[in-house]
């Protein structure tokens, strides 16, 4: 069996998992969105999928995602991984979207890299879509901001002129509760979309209402060492 048909059974797996999800929590077909996840995993295999249609895919590592984008410029890449300050200029210039904006201060950076990349021809004109990442458990050193401070971020976005809102993002601390972590995150997103679910839970976040699920071992394997 090819690389490709290896990926190809896997992307239809995961999307018959989530459908099967959509018609578990009366939900529409076809409403929840599939993000792979292609951390650490070959550029190579990005190429394969993006031959099987997929246009999309979320990367962790602003250096990596940089190399791939640059690589495979008809793919969309996303932004899920903590963002430093002085990683958001490059960022801006190959980013999609960014799921991972938390706080007030990346926002600002942010807006301001979009319109340096947009002046010197490295970005198309328009706007970045941002999700603010809720941090569940309040432990912010590990990416997220904590509840009280989420609106303070989405003002900051909103007030951007090259940024636009798109939604709310979590990870689920380890141990906790997923259904229960989706479940607030769903009533804290209010109108906006969520990005939640993984491998391991994709079938928690949907039936929670998430708009949008980031799987990456179950589409590629487990991840070669970094």
């Amino acid at each position: 069996m090819t690389r490709k048909d290896e990926l190809h059974r896997a992307l239809d797996s995961v999307r018959r998992r989530i459908a099967a999800a959509e018609k578990a929590a009366g939900r529409p077909a076809a409403s929840v969105r599939l993000l792979p996840v292609s951390k650490f995993h070959p550029v190579e295999d990005i190429a394969l999928l993006a031959e099987l249609g997929v246009d999309a895919v979320g990367e962790n590592r602003e250096q990596e995602a940089r190399a791939k984008a640059e690589a495979l410029p008809q793919v969309n890449f996303h932004m899920i991984g903590q963002i430093q300050a002085k990683k958001t200029n490059s960022i801006a210039r190959w980013a999609a979207a960014v799921h991972s904006v938390d706080s007030v201060r990346i926002a600002e950076h942010l807006d301001h890299g979009v319109a340096r990349a947009i002046e010197r021809g490295e970005r198309a004109p328009g706007t970045l879509d941002c999700f603010v990442q809720w941090s569940a458990d309040g432990d912010t050193a590990r990416g997220g901001v904590d509840a009280s401070g989420l609106d303070d971020v989405y003002a900051a976005i909103e007030k951007a002129e090259h940024l636009n809102l798109r939604g709310l993002m979590c990870v689920p601390p380890l141990g906790a509760d997923a259904e229960e972590t989706y479940r607030t995150a769903r009533r804290l997103a209010g109108d906006l979309e969520l990005s939640a679910g993984m491998s391991a839970d994709l079938e928690a976040a949907i039936a929670a209402g998430s708009d949008i699920v980031r799987v990456g071992t179950q589409i590629f394997g487990p991840r070669p060492v970094a």
